[in-house]
């Protein structure tokens, strides 16, 4: 096994990636440490592949793969992590704003200090305000959501021990919440680190107001599939349970004012509607809870969990 596997996606970024390339080399042989660059083109409609195989050609520690069109940094990261074979990962950006001079340190944080994750922090950052103001803002409110506290969730610079990124899916848009996704797969010594940040040197950002609408749904996404998963009926059976119950309550009392009063017809008050609502509600999310514990259930992933150690057996692989 190696020591280090840079992972990096790319989207359009040829400019960069010679001089990436040799600046990671430089940083590698002046620490020792044996390694590997896998470059994931997404779908790039520059030249940016024909850089790749011109690298690869004068050095066989570089590595790519190409995707046959665009289908997002998540899926780059995740192809990338199946073929890595270093014990520690680092992921960073393709667009030089992210330094390699970085490695050394993450290195150690992960291997002596025993971080499973090291998160970068751009303290100072060479963004546009239209570009910082937001990040802090979304920053704030997914350490707050999720209970994994970073500074710069999103920093592309992150290293990883290996398992971790073994054990971990990334899909969609979930690239931004790798952190709290390794939290919940138990990976809990999560880390970070100030690194610097280079300003953008060649092309242009790929940075979108798309992500302020999609990043928040992700984030639901990942703490419910987390804590649900394998249970679905827990979360829609409460619900369910709750919503009947506050249904049939209202129902009963109609009736026994009914009963009493005589005064008025049931069907006549919105009250009675609200309760039957209520109640039909319940019973959907009952039904909708018990579904999903079927699927689950019936899942070939239904068993799988994360085994840290074992003693006396061998763990089939």
């Amino acid at each position: 096994m190696k020591d280090i596997s840079v992972v990096i996606p790319l989207f359009n970024e040829d400019e960069s990636l010679r001089e990436l390339s040799a600046w990671i080399g430089r940083v590698m042989k002046e620490a020792d440490f044996s390694y590997e660059i896998l470059f994931i083109d997404d779908g790039s409609t520059d030249d940016s592949w024909s850089v790749v195989e011109e690298l690869r050609a004068s050095d066989d520690r570089i590595k790519g793969i190409r995707f046959r069109r665009n289908y997002g940094k998540s899926a780059a990261l995740n192809e990338g992590f199946k073929y890595t074979d270093g014990n520690v990962v680092i992921t960073m950006d393709a667009d030089l704003q992210d330094s390699p001079e970085e490695i050394p340190e993450l290195y150690d944080m992960v291997v002596n200090q025993q971080y499973d994750l090291v998160s970068g922090w751009k303290k100072k950052r060479y963004d546009p305000l239209s570009k910082t103001i937001p990040t802090k803002i979304y920053n704030y409110v997914t350490s707050r959501m999720s209970g994994v506290h970073l500074h710069d969730m999103n920093c592309g610079l992150k290293a990883y021990h290996h398992e971790v990124i073994k054990n971990i899916e990334v899909y969609g848009e979930m690239h931004r919440y790798i952190p709290v996704i390794a939290k919940w797969a138990g990976f809990s010594n999560i880390g970070e680190k100030v690194v610097q940040h280079q300003a953008r040197k060649f092309g242009k950002t790929k940075f979108g107001l798309s992500r302020f609408i999609y990043g928040p749904l992700d984030l639901l996404s990942i703490m419910f599939v987390s804590k649900f998963g394998k249970r679905p009926l827990h979360l829609f059976g409460t619900l369910g349970g709750i919503s009947f119950a506050g249904g049939f309550v209202i129902a009963a009392y109609l009736s026994i004012a009914k009963l009493v009063f005589e005064q008025y017809k049931m069907t006549e008050r919105p009250l009675f509607y609200m309760g039957i609502l209520a109640m039909i509600i319940g019973v959907q999310l009952f039904v909708a809870g018990f579904l999903g514990e079927l699927i689950s259930r019936s899942g070939r992933e239904r068993n799988r969990y994360q085994v840290r150690e074992t003693f006396g057996i061998e763990v089939a692989k």
